[in-house]
């Protein structure tokens, strides 16, 4: 099974949208709250340079972004593809 972290917030729109999109496809992730958790949020920043929105999610260690980045991977194929790399 692939190893899927999501760093969020409460009151994160994309954040939902993120998690219904992996939900629908029978996922389950971890979610690292880094309005929460203040090292959470270090950790987000040192492993996805730049980043300053959430969600930013990871499949394997790879950085894939936010929401909009993990759509625009299922509609070409690649979120099949991080997927595939945990089997």
């Amino acid at each position: 099974m692939a190893d899927i972290e999501i760093y969020s917030t409460a009151m994160c729109p994309y954040c939902v949208a993120a998690k219904n999109l992996l939900q629908s496809r029978g996922l389950s992730w971890r979610e690292m709250r880094i309005d929460a958790d203040a090292n959470a949020r270090r950790e987000m920043l040192t492993r996805a340079p730049g980043a300053r929105t959430v969600p930013q999610i990871f499949i394997n260690g790879v950085h894939v972004g936010g929401f909009e980045q993990l759509a625009a991977a299922e509609r070409s194929g690649k979120l099949a593809e991080l997927l595939q790399a945990a089997s």
